[in-house]
């Protein structure tokens, strides 16, 4: 099981910030930016292995499940 920011979204928001930075902005009046969307990805396989049991619920709120 993995839980962490959607690499393809924060490179997104960096393209924004250097966009900032390039227009004359101080890098030292920008604020600090976290990333905006996580995700979540299960591996069904690997549980099977390990002998555990996923709840439904977590499975369902998966974004990517690898079976």
């Amino acid at each position: 099981m993995m839980y962490g920011p959607d690499f393809p979204s924060m490179w997104r928001q960096l393209a924004g910030y250097v966009d900032r930075v390039l227009c004359g902005a101080k890098v030292s009046d920008l604020p600090v930016e976290r990333p905006a969307k996580f995700t979540l990805v299960v591996s069904l396989k690997t549980a099977r292995v390990l002998g555990l049991t996923l709840p439904q619920s977590l499975v369902l709120r998966a974004d990517e499940v690898i079976q």
